[in-house]
């Protein structure tokens, strides 16, 4: 398994995982109000699940892959950017960054610039 499989995976079942408990956990609940962004939990939960599957049947249809990695990085870009305005130590925010990163680094290999 290369690296860039290895990353896809990773990202895929970490955003699923994620998204199914911005949907379903108490904790996400306060977490989004904390934010102040409650009326974006489902949505952002819902996109975290499409793209997180939408990662892995990028494998097969690559198009979807772009549309999928690059959604990923959008969201975690946002994601990150909140965590800063919120003023979230950096351990809290670390996490939105990274995978700002990898789905960065995912979409670039997608479209064949690294």
């Amino acid at each position: 398994m290369n690296l860039f499989t290895a990353l896809t995976i990773f990202s895929a079942f970490s955003f699923v995982i994620y998204g199914v408990r911005s949907l379903t956990t108490e904790h996400m609940k306060l977490e989004f109000n904390r934010y102040g962004l409650q009326k974006f939990r489902i949505v952002v939960g819902s996109l975290e699940i499409i793209g997180g599957l939408g990662l892995i049947g990028g494998l097969y249809f690559p198009p979807l892959y772009v549309v999928a990695s690059g959604g990923l990085f959008l969201l975690m870009m946002l994601g990150t950017a909140t965590r800063i305005y919120i003023k979230d130590p950096l351990p809290q925010t670390l996490p939105a960054f990274m995978f700002m990163l990898v789905n960065a680094y995912l979409l670039g290999v997608a479209l064949d610039i690294f």
